[in-house]
């Protein structure tokens, strides 16, 4: 297997990103988004990420964009300014690698030298893989939501990880 290079966005990415978060919208509950966005939408939405300086970073494997994360602001109100939440996606056939916890790993020491001092994920309940990848980083449980999304027809939870930076 060839080496795995985890590096900032770049606007090249966006293609493969958009593709990758493709999957998740229209075949998992890992998101909650029901329609999967266009590359305008995701370079708007990186671009932003951009702007704010808030930590974007992408997994690269012979010259391909096999995954990325990021973080950014919880909420938009001033006092969540140094509270973060985290974001991981994997192409499909990068999934089970360690590539997860490699991005995860520099993705939280990105966020600290961004300047936030607190990270959450946000997880659906049954991703017992996600849950468990934060818990192995150090991130501790704090809530659980039940019930609050609705996609393919069911009903889902979610839980709330956090971690102090």
């Amino acid at each position: 297997m060839s080496e795995t290079v985890i590096r900032p966005f770049a606007w090249s990415d966006v293609s493969a990103i958009t593709a990758i978060y493709r999957h998740y919208v229209e075949e998992t509950v890992i998101t909650f988004e029901t329609e999967a966005p266009s590359e305008a939408t995701m370079a708007d939405r990186f671009g932003k990420l951009v702007d704010l300086g808030h930590p974007l970073l992408v997994a690269e494997r012979d010259g391909m964009a096999i995954g990325y994360a990021y973080a950014s602001f919880y909420r938009p109100r001033a006092a969540y300014r140094f509270t973060c939440e985290d974001s991981i996606y994997l192409h499909r056939d990068a999934v089970g690698q360690g590539l997860g916890g490699q991005l995860l790993g520099r993705l939280l020491e990105a966020s600290a030298a961004a300047g936030f001092k607190q990270m959450l994920a946000v997880i659906t309940a049954e991703r017992a893989n996600s849950v468990r990848l934060h818990e192995k980083l150090g991130f501790r449980p704090v809530g659980r939501y039940e019930s609050v999304g609705f996609k393919f027809d069911r009903w889902l939870d979610i839980v709330h990880l956090q971690k102090a930076l």
